[in-house]
């Protein structure tokens, strides 16, 4: 089964995901500094850490870019249901 790492931020808008992604890739901030400020979900506190997880542990959306999309690059943001994340995906196995 496949399996992978990341780590994720979760704000409420969009217009604020987009924000901190830019800023994020400019290096104004870290991934990290940006989860623990703005994260709403716990992960935040652990920089946005998830650890490890199964293929089909998380919302689908959170599935399709964890397990296609490109190992250390801030992907979104991903809408779902809990609002809109910023994903880095860390490690990825099949």
């Amino acid at each position: 089964m496949a399996t992978a790492t990341a780590k994720h931020i979760l704000v409420e808008t969009e217009k604020l995901c987009n924000k901190l992604k830019k800023e994020i890739k400019s290096k104004e901030i870290s991934f990290e500094k940006a989860a623990k400020k703005f994260s709403k979900c716990p992960s935040g506190k652990k920089g946005g850490d998830l650890g490890k997880f199964a293929k089909g542990q998380m919302v689908p959306e959170f599935d399709k870019v964890i397990f296609n999309d490109t190992l250390n690059v801030v992907h979104g943001p991903v809408k779902t249901d809990f609002g809109y994340h910023l994903i880095e995906i860390t490690s990825r196995e099949k």
